[in-house]
């Protein structure tokens, strides 16, 4: 090797090691990235440029864009905000306020989902109805025949007139720039967020915007676990592909356009125009105020100081009493979380964790899956295995009292390297149609039992074992 190259390789390594020390990660993380470094200088440093920098000091938009965005949802809808929380959920209300700036808004209509078509042809009809503007986003928006269907009318509400902006992940939809393009042409405003020129050599090709957000006029809002492709509405091995979305109308459609708003701001880079609030009449007020359900919208991201989706789910599984039930495609939880699980379930909480056995693509995240589902058993947590066509669900469900929806796995990834959105509702009824959803899914899966699953072949746990080395990337 070139001497001059050795010793600036040198130099940038114990600069990063410098660096990795003064953090005060946890000290596995911190000692396992140094030897790295020193023992692959070259490949530590590629590892650590595209896994390892913390940008938890960043920031999507500054505070004070984002506290003038807050407080246009606060002065459209003052007598919605819940300013006295019941006394179960205060503590998972006021953790998002502090980390997230989430505003619990009371009088909203909320409809959930559990199959693409009926969601689909919904939200077909809203942004067929929609006046003013679209806001669209999607980690994956593919070009078929659903993915076309929707272009087309958003499309035509732009030559319309209407504001309408789509934006999308640039890493997963790379293959897609003549779609996109289409639209652009057709006067859509179309953006991709973080931008990863080559793929697998830009930084930011780590970073994924994983949300799935649409706003109609303000009024109508969506979010959850749907993307737009017609996978999601034929299926996959011979089952349904079963996912979790929701549509809320009322006040909390505010938040979600904040969620929309703070990525345009980034992925544009420029200053915000003003979006008009929707006007609403005092009978449609009323009503809401007495049969809406008080929600809060949070979203999470690498950028942000805290982990806010990971530390909501943890403090929903450590202050639920009876129950808590969730639903995930992937089950790699970071330390507090399983921790929290653990926990709850020794001390006599009905814990239950549903997760499908195979993976839509690839093997390695399945088997990391299955390799935490023993420590799991052990400590009484129900696990469950969804076998038949693929469970992309995302959601917890608490104690009749406290429910979430949204983009969120629970992987390392989601909780610490991807930016998703959730929602969080809290109304018994509502409560009681999620554990009423997860209990019909239960039926037609595999309960997983301790002493089988301690039976299996050697060479099974080995390739778990293995796969869950790669757990923080996946």
């Amino acid at each position: 090797m070139n001497t001059w190259l050795a010793i600036f390789i040198g130099i940038a390594v114990l600069s990063v090691v410098a660096m990795v020390i003064s953090q005060n990660r946890h000290p596995v993380r911190t000692i396992a990235w140094v030897l790295v470094l020193v023992f692959l200088p070259v490949v530590g440093l590629v590892l650590y440029l595209f896994f390892g920098v913390d940008h938890s000091s960043k920031r999507l938009i500054k505070d004070s864009e984002l506290q003038s965005l807050k407080r246009v949802t606060m002065l459209a809808y003052p007598d919605a905000i819940e300013r006295n929380p019941d006394e179960d959920n205060k503590e998972v209300v006021n953790l998002l306020q502090t980390t997230n700036h989430a505003i619990p808004l009371k009088g909203n209509d909320i409809r959930v989902y559990t199959n693409f078509d009926p969601m689909f042809e919904d939200m077909i009809a809203d942004l067929k109805a929609a006046q003013k503007y679209i806001f669209f986003e999607f980690f994956k928006f593919e070009d078929d025949p659903k993915g076309r269907e929707v272009a087309d009318i958003l499309i035509t509400k732009a030559m319309a007139g209407l504001d309408v902006r789509v934006q999308y992940d640039d890493a997963v939809n790379l293959t897609r720039k003549r779609f996109f393009r289409r639209m652009e042409n057709g006067g859509v405003k179309v953006e991709p967020f973080l931008k990863v020129g080559i793929p697998f050599i830009s930084i930011n090709a780590n970073y994924r915007n994983h949300r799935k957000i649409v706003v109609v006029d303000g009024r109508i809002g969506y979010i959850g676990g749907m993307n737009i492709a017609e996978r999601y509405s034929i299926g996959i091995r011979g089952g349904k592909w079963r996912d979790t979305h929701m549509r809320g109308v009322g006040p909390v459609v505010s938040e979600m356009q904040t969620a929309f708003l703070v990525d345009w701001r980034y992925s544009t880079a420029k200053p915000l125009a003003a979006v008009p609030q929707p006007q609403w009449s005092e009978d449609e007020i009323r009503k809401a105020m007495e049969e809406g359900k008080t929600m809060q919208v949070a979203t999470s991201g690498p950028f942000d100081e805290w982990r806010v989706i990971l530390q909501a789910s943890v403090k929903m599984v450590s202050t639920s009493k009876d129950y808590i039930y969730m639903q995930s495609p992937y089950l790699i939880p970071p330390e507090p979380l399983l921790m929290a699980l653990r926990n709850s379930a020794l001390g006599g909480v009905d814990v239950r964790v549903m997760i499908p056995y195979r993976g839509d693509r690839g093997v390695i995240p399945p088997l990391a899956s299955r390799s935490y589902v023993k420590s799991l058993l052990e400590a009484g947590v129900k696990v469950y295995f969804y076998e038949t066509g693929y469970l992309h669900s995302k959601t917890i469900v608490s104690d009749d009292r406290i429910s979430s929806i949204g983009s969120t796995n629970i992987d390392f990834r989601s909780y610490e390297q991807d930016f998703e959105v959730n929602g969080y509702i809290y109304d018994r009824d509502f409560a009681l149609q999620m554990k009423e959803i997860f209990l019909e899914d239960q039926k037609i899966c595999r309960e997983v039992k301790l002493e089988e699953w301690e039976k299996r072949p050697a060479h099974e746990k080995f390739l778990e074992s293995l796969a869950r080395l790669a757990s923080p990337l996946l």
